[in-house]
């Protein structure tokens, strides 16, 4: 299908387009992830594991969001 042709149909919205994606394959550039692991003394992780229970999050979560506020204040 063309692209012109899938912007009518986007336009007209009178077909479900989703159909037409290829969304196995659909990619999101600089959101893919890596795993890391690095090493933190165990007074730290038990005071990140307590923040993260006090503000209902998982310990994954609250560090990754900590990190994205501390990058975005210094970009």
């Amino acid at each position: 299908m063309k692209a012109t042709e899938f912007d009518q149909l986007f336009d007209d919205d009178e077909e479900d387009i989703m159909e037409h994606l290829d969304l196995k394959n659909a990619r999101r550039p600089n959101l893919e992830y890596k795993k890391i692991s690095f090493e933190i003394p165990l007074w730290m992780l038990e005071s990140l594991d307590k923040e993260a229970v006090r503000v209902g999050e998982t310990r994954q979560s609250l560090v990754k969001l900590w990190l994205s506020d501390k990058l975005a204040a210094h970009a």
